[in-house]
């Protein structure tokens, strides 16, 4: 009897469509969420959403434009010192490439007339390879001992600040002072270093006389003088890497080079690229060592690209020649700069 009340109660399923109500997932079979007549929103989007959301999306949006430009405002001031003082020189200089430009002002449009004088220019190729020579010398020279010295630093722990300040003091030497100096120390007769040779029995070397001595004398030099900065810059990165790694990697063996080869160099990788790219540029750049130690000689052995820059602009008075050579240093450091990101920072990011 009892199953064939619950037979006589239970629909059946071909007694034609549901009624409304049937199948709703409450007990009392009323309408579902967000239906006409349900007082509950059906989500931030939906057509149940009240004014009051809508306000308060409004007043979030003008709260983010609102701060977006307070941070604008803190910053506009050295965003158009950063405008006018670099890209301001840096549009004058391409426009002053395109004329023949006077001292006494007036200038002639020339158009590309200054580039095909460079690349018939001598000068300006031997002034080049010197360059690129010297970055050649310079760049290697100063990333390996300023990784060298971070790489002490970071495993020393007595007087690790004494140290660091007093390998970081020749990066705040005047360039100047620290090539008067080495000239120095590179006399052929009273300098240190010759001494030091006379002592080992060997004779005088004419350190910045010589044709093939003078570019890495002054790359020892000038990376003596700059590797502070990158010394600083590579420590922090050695001091970012998780202790956990080299832990792991020596309970499972490794020996303390193959630990640097092969987990320290490659979590190194993005601050090395910064460091080889900043490196570069300053090697290309280099004029003042050259001109207090060298004045370009000897039979301009020492004349870097900024050094005839310097030569055509401030001695001959051609500053559209000039201002050519600077925006072909510009697109060299660029393109340089380009391929050390394909070849070493591939996988910076």
């Amino acid at each position: 009897m009892r199953k064939a009340a619950t037979d006589e109660i239970a629909p059946d399923e071909g007694d034609g469509p549901r009624r409304e109500g049937d199948g709703a997932p409450g007990a009392s079979g009323g309408p579902p969420a967000g239906a006409q007549g349900d007082p509950r929103p059906s989500g931030p989007s939906g057509r149940g959403a009240g004014p009051a959301a809508k306000t308060a999306r409004a007043r979030s949006g003008i709260a983010r434009r609102r701060e977006a430009l307070t941070g604008l405002a803190f910053v506009a001031p050295m965003l158009l010192l950063f405008i006018v003082f670099r890209f301001g020189p840096t549009l004058g200089a391409a426009f002053l490439s395109v004329t023949d430009y006077r001292l006494s002002g007036e200038w002639t449009f020339i158009g590309a007339g200054n580039y095909t004088r460079l690349l018939g220019d001598d000068l300006f190729w031997e002034s080049l390879g010197i360059t690129v020579v010297y970055t050649a010398l310079y760049v290697p020279m100063t990333v390996a001992l300023a990784l060298g010295t971070a790489v002490l630093l970071h495993r020393t722990l007595w007087m690790r600040g004494f140290f660091r300040g007093l390998f970081f003091l020749p990066y705040v030497t005047s360039i100047v002072l620290a090539a008067v100096i080495w000239k120095w120390i590179y006399e052929v007769q009273d300098g240190l270093l010759n001494a030091s040779l006379g002592l080992l029995g060997a004779g005088p070397v004419d350190f910045l006389g010589s044709d093939s001595l003078v570019l890495p004398s002054i790359a020892a030099a000038s990376a003596w003088k700059g590797f502070g900065y990158s010394m600083l810059i590579l420590l922090a990165g050695l001091q970012s890497i998780p202790r956990e790694v080299t832990e792991a990697a020596t309970i499972d063996g490794a020996s303390g080079w193959q630990r640097f080869r092969w987990v320290t160099l490659p979590l190194l990788r993005p601050v090395l690229f910064f460091v080889l790219v900043i490196e570069a540029i300053l090697g290309f750049q280099v004029f003042d060592a050259m001109y207090v130690m060298t004045a370009g000689g000897p039979v301009r052995a020492s004349y870097s690209l900024v050094y005839f820059l310097y030569d055509s602009g401030f001695k001959f008075f051609d500053f559209g020649y000039a201002s050519a050579v600077g925006l072909v240093l510009f697109l060299i450091v660029l393109v340089f700069s380009l391929v050390q990101r394909r070849l070493i920072g591939r996988d910076a990011d």
